[in-house]
């Protein structure tokens, strides 16, 4: 509870009550400026003071027509899309679908009260007495969530689809190993395609991507038999399960930002990167198989579109080869950005998945990272950007499942009347 100074009785209506004590929860203090203005702290992440940009936490005991102004004041990045026009995210207990706040009443500058750091304000107005408000960074996709999905799929008892545990992270929560196939035909020689998403815990939109890409893989969609039937996905959807669950934004419990650890991952500090590299060094090593792409999805705080990162070879034929999925998905998704997309040996980013497979994978085995914005989309024409809903990142995962079809030519394969079935993802 915050209450005015010197107040000591019991709380009254508009004496703003805060909660971040749920899961995937982050506010570290609230400092009362006056009743209408509360400076809000993000708490950093476990045992690694330097991150401090997710937010997720809840409002409540307020007055009906209150208006307040809540202050972020201690962001570790200065570059933000709040310069450019994004918001955070709101519902209520009436109201229980996640909305952006509307852009005029975000304010992101320096300000002088707080050493010149980076302030983003916002106004808000609550209208319900009885009811809890809850505010994100970003829409929250949390560990709890991840298991009710794959729990839902688990009873469809979907003969293409197994689940297994790969591993424990240090407070004992599960990472999984989810494999889509078709196992009827297993003396067919098929393709690997290995995906990993929320490796940093607040990247929030890559679990909704990752589930836009199991949900159209496990569908009865032509397009999804056929990938099926011809390459096998295998998909860990939440690489770093306690980070989400504690509410950090890119370390683990133990304060480790498990994207600089690829080349030496600890069995008990990292121990879900390590069981993954585990994994994927032994596939890449089977002549049974043929480990073809690695993509590691994230969101980005900067910019906007889905994008990919990808390698620098001196081979200059296997840097065309490289660059053929983005454009690919580029033709399939239209909030992808093949402008965006870049391909550098960047040394701070030695030690990232992308990276580091990049360089122990064969020549035929591509490597990338897909980026999707927290905020927003531009598409050919448009004049302003498309703020990205829950629905339209997973509408990206379908697209980039989708996308393997023309990068093995398999087209063909659709047996249907038209190019109907073929291109009617891209409006789904």
């Amino acid at each position: 509870m915050v209450s005015p100074p010197g107040y000591a009785g019991a709380p009254r209506k508009g004496h703003l009550v805060f909660d971040a004590c749920f899961e995937s929860g982050n506010l570290g203090r609230v400092d009362y400026i006056s009743d209408f203005e509360f400076d809000l702290f993000i708490r950093p992440d476990t045992c690694n003071p330097r991150f401090r940009v997710w937010f997720n936490f809840t409002v409540e005991n307020v007055r009906e027509t209150q208006r307040v102004i809540f202050n972020v004041v201690n962001f570790s990045k200065t570059k933000s899309l709040y310069r450019d026009g994004m918001s955070p995210v709101v519902k209520s207990t009436s109201r229980p679908k996640w909305q952006r706040l509307p852009a005029k009443n975000v304010y992101y500058y320096r300000c002088p009260d707080h050493r010149r750091n980076y302030v983003m304000s916002f106004a808000f107005c609550f209208d319900r007495e009885d009811d809890t408000y809850h505010f994100a960074y970003c829409y929250p996709y949390t560990y709890s969530r991840l298991q009710h999905y794959l729990a839902s799929l688990e009873r469809r008892n979907l003969p293409y689809l197994q689940r297994e545990q790969l591993g424990l992270s240090v407070p004992a929560l599960t990472s999984l190993l989810l494999s889509s196939t078709d196992h009827l035909s297993p003396e067919k020689e098929k393709k690997l395609v290995f995906l990993t998403a929320r490796v940093h815990p607040g990247e929030s939109p890559a679990s909704f991507v990752c589930q836009g890409v199991i949900d159209f893989l496990v569908s009865q969609h032509p397009v999804a038999q056929i990938l099926r039937d011809h390459v096998i996905f295998k998909i860990v959807p939440m690489l770093n399960p306690d980070g989400v669950y504690l509410g950090n934004y890119r370390c683990s419990l133990m304060g480790f930002d498990l994207n600089r650890h690829w080349q030496d991952p600890s069995p008990w500090a990292h121990p879900t990167l390590h069981a993954v590299k585990q994994l994927i060094v032994q596939m890449s090593q089977d002549p049974r198989g043929s480990l073809e792409f690695y993509i590691d999805v994230h969101a980005h705080s900067t910019m906007l579109n889905g994008f990919m990162y990808g390698n620098v070879f001196e081979n200059e034929e296997r840097v065309q080869r490289q660059a053929v999925f983005p454009r690919l998905l580029c033709q399939n998704a239209p909030d992808f950005s093949l402008s965006n997309t870049s391909f550098n040996r960047d040394v701070v980013k030695a030690g990232t998945g992308r990276r580091f497979l990049g360089g122990l994978l064969d020549d035929t085995s591509y490597c990338y990272t897909l980026e999707v914005s927290f905020y927003s989309y531009m598409t050919a024409g448009s004049t302003a950007p498309v703020p990205y809903t829950e629905e339209t990142y997973m509408k990206l995962g379908r697209n980039v499942a989708r996308t393997f079809l023309d990068y093995y030519k398999l087209n063909y394969l659709v047996k249907c009347k038209g190019p109907t079935h073929i291109q009617s993802l891209k409006h789904k």
